[in-house]
């Protein structure tokens, strides 16, 4: 049941990320699309654990179904990678070190902002 879990959300968020990914356009060399994709996963994925974590009464399929699954399969490290490979390799070097630390210190602080209005809700609801 676990590994269904994971690929019913795993299906969906490939599909989402496809979707924002063609939406979203790479400007100036920079991939624009990987990034923003991946700051609403870490905005996401601080949000929910945190939400899921702090609710007792959630099954653990939530986190495979949603967590691992869609925000897994929505955001990528794999791309980011690469991209960041293509930018040094084009002579971009510049380009990919802003775009390394941009993606790691605002993700952090998107998981961090998840997190917090994950705590707010759950203090306003009670």
């Amino acid at each position: 049941m676990s590994l269904l879990l994971v690929m019913i959300g795993g299906f969906f968020g490939a599909i989402c990320r496809f979707a924002m990914g063609e939406w979203i356009q790479t400007s100036y060399g920079f991939p624009l699309d990987t990034f923003i994709i991946n700051l609403i996963g870490c905005f996401s994925l601080g949000w929910f654990l945190t939400f899921i974590n702090r609710k007792k009464k959630f099954k653990a399929e939530y986190t495979l179904l949603i967590g691992t699954g869609f925000i897994g399969s929505f955001t990528t490290f794999s791309t980011f990678s690469v991209e960041i490979l293509d930018l040094f390799q084009d002579g971009l070097v510049f380009l990919g070190i802003i775009y390394i630390l941009a993606s790691t210190l605002i993700g952090f602080i998107f998981v961090y902002i998840g997190h917090k209005l994950a705590l707010t809700r759950r203090r306003e609801v009670m």
